[in-house]
C-alpha cells in the first residue's frame, strides 16, 4: 500500500513560483512511476509531470514544459514539483499520483495511488 499527502498549495499572482511536495508511506514508493496530475475548474484532470523510478526520465506537459520541473528523492519518500511562471490558468487542485504497476512512468500510465491534493490558485 502507498499513502500520498501533498503541501505547499497556495494562492500566488501570475508570474510567481510555488513548490509542491508529496510525501508517501510504504515500502514500495521506489518502485513507483510518479505523477503530478491536475484537474482545473471545468477542465478535464491531466497529467503535467511524470518521472520514472529512478528519476533519469522525465515527462512534461506542453502547457507546463520549461515552467514546471519534478524530481523525487526515493530516499525520503518525496516527490516535488516546482512551478515558476504561473499562470492564471494554471490555477487548479494538484495531486501526485503514484503508478499500479512498479516500474510504469508516464502520462499513459495506470495510476492506482493518488493523494487527496492541494489548491493552487494563480491571480492575474
Amino acid at each position: 500500500q502507498l499513502q500520498l499527502v501533498e503541501t505547499g498549495g497556495g494562492l500566488v499572482q501570475a508570474g510567481g513560483s510555488l513548490t509542491l511536495t508529496c510525501q508517501a508511506s510504504g515500502r514500495v514508493f521506489g518502485m513507483k512511476g510518479l505523477a503530478w496530475r491536475r484537474q482545473g475548474p471545468g477542465k478535464e484532470r491531466e497529467v503535467v509531470a511524470a518521472i520514472s523510478t529512478s528519476g533519469d526520465a522525465t515527462y512534461y506537459a506542453d502547457s507546463v514544459q520549461g515552467r514546471f520541473t519534478i524530481s523525487r528523492d526515493n530516499v525520503k519518500s518525496t516527490v516535488h514539483l516546482q512551478m515558476n511562471g504561473l499562470k492564471p490558468e494554471d490555477t487548479a487542485v494538484y495531486s501526485c499520483a503514484a503508478t499500479a504497476a512498479s516500474y510504469d512512468f508516464g502520462p499513459e500510465a495506470q495510476y492506482g495511488y493518488w493523494g487527496h491534493g492541494t489548491q493552487v490558485t494563480v491571480s492575474s
